[in-house]
C-alpha cells in the first residue's frame, strides 16, 4: 500500500475526529498549523468548527495564499461543515477570509441555530447504502458554479458536492463510524 500523508487543519473545530478516522484507514496525519505544514501533503481535510474563526487563524499564520494555492494545484481536499463555508468562493451575508477555491456560494448556518441541529439518514451519490448525516449548524449551498457536481441534497438543498480534486459537505462525517467520504477522498489521490 503506498504510504498517504493527510494533512488536517488544525486550527480549530473537531481536527482530532478527522485525524481518528483518516488514522482508522491507515493513513499518517499530520496537523497543519503553518505553510511548512503544507509539505509533501497527498490530501487535506479542512474540519468542522467556526469558519470566522478558522479563516481568521488562517489569515494570522499565513496560510490563506500557500493552502489555496495548494489546492488548486490539485491537491485532494475535503472540506466538512464549516470547511465547506472556508473553501467557498463567499457567503450569502457578510464577509470573512475564505480560501475561493470552490465555486460555490454558501449560505451559513441555513437550517437555523445550535438548537435545530439535527441528525438524518441521507443519500449520497455513489454510495450504495445511505450515509447518517450529523448537521450542526451546517451550511448549504445557495448558488452553484458550473464545474459543481451535486452527490447529495437534503430539503432540496446541495449538502454534498464535488468540483474536480474538492469534496465538501455541510454535514460531519468525521462524527460517525462511517469512513466512506474518508474513503472518498483518497480515492481522488489515487485517480
Amino acid at each position: 500500500m503506498v504510504s498517504r500523508l493527510v494533512g488536517v487543519l488544525a486550527l480549530q473545530g473537531d481536527f482530532r475526529e478527522h485525524r481518528h478516522a483518516l488514522e482508522e484507514l491507515g493513513c499518517d496525519v499530520r496537523e497543519v498549523r503553518t505553510d511548512a505544514d503544507l509539505q509533501d501533503l497527498t490530501a487535506i481535510v479542512i474540519p468542522g468548527g467556526e469558519s470566522l474563526v478558522i479563516g481568521r487563524l488562517s489569515h494570522l499564520f499565513g496560510l490563506l495564499e500557500p493552502l489555496a494555492d495548494l489546492i488548486r494545484s490539485g491537491l485532494p481536499t475535503l472540506g466538512t461543515c464549516a470547511g465547506m463555508i472556508y473553501l467557498a468562493r463567499s457567503v450569502t451575508e457578510g464577509t470573512q477570509y475564505q480560501l475561493g477555491v470552490l465555486d460555490v456560494v454558501v449560505e451559513r448556518n441555513a437550517w437555523g441555530r445550535q438548537n435545530e441541529s439535527f441528525e438524518t439518514d441521507i443519500y449520497i451519490e455513489g454510495l450504495d447504502e445511505p450515509h447518517h448525516g450529523v448537521f450542526i449548524r451546517g451550511p448549504w449551498v445557495e448558488e452553484l458554479g458550473e464545474d459543481v457536481e451535486v452527490l447529495s441534497r437534503w430539503d432540496g438543498h446541495p449538502v454534498m458536492i464535488k468540483q474536480g480534486n474538492i469534496l465538501a459537505t455541510s454535514f460531519h462525517p468525521e462524527l460517525t463510524n462511517d469512513r466512506r467520504l474518508h474513503k472518498m477522498l483518497l480515492e481522488i489521490e489515487e485517480s
